[in-house]
């Protein structure tokens, strides 16, 4: 069996999605590595080193054979103090690297965003999860394109906005 081919047990039943199914088998069993690939100049976790499509799929399949369970993918700095990006830059950061994973890859793929716009074309992409650092107080549309694609959503806390948080 290869690493990302599992036996499937779905034991979030409301949350049924073909995409989804291997990626929920055995998750109380063992500890689940998510791969961060930040697609910014300004990164805190790499300092903008794969803002370029193709160094940012590299690290993506290198995170992929390192065993990462799912790949979060990030086209918006949220260090303290970075400025905010529109929702266009951010998806053409994005969108093609998910659409070029989605194709290379089984693990879901998450898009961290807190605009329900960039979540949208994400999902349409490939993505199948939503991480959003507001806990979806930023854009109160984030729900429903959450339920109307039956994504997961990961909902953080931040005080304040990246700008002014610290």
């Amino acid at each position: 069996m290869k690493k990302h081919e599992r036996n499937s047990v779905n034991i979030f039943p409301t949350l049924s999605s073909p995409a989804l199914d291997d990626w929920y088998a055995g998750l109380p069993h063992r500890v689940h590595y998510m791969g961060v690939v930040n697609v910014t100049p300004d990164s805190f976790s790499d300092g903008g080193r794969f803002l370029s499509p193709d160094r940012a799929y590299d690290h993506a399949m290198r995170l992929v054979e390192e065993g990462a369970d799912l790949l979060d993918i990030g086209g918006e700095s949220t260090r303290p103090g970075a400025d905010a990006v529109s929702a266009d830059e951010e998806m053409s950061r994005t969108v093609p690297l998910i659409e070029r994973l989605h194709r290379a890859t089984p693990l879901p793929l998450s898009i961290d965003t807190y605009k329900s716009e960039v979540a949208e074309a994400a999902l349409r992409a490939g993505a199948s999860v939503i991480n959003d650092i507001s806990g979806t107080s930023f854009d109160p549309q984030m729900l429903s394109v959450a339920a109307s694609h039956r994504a997961v959503l990961v909902l953080m806390h931040i005080q304040g906005t990246p700008k002014t948080m610290q």
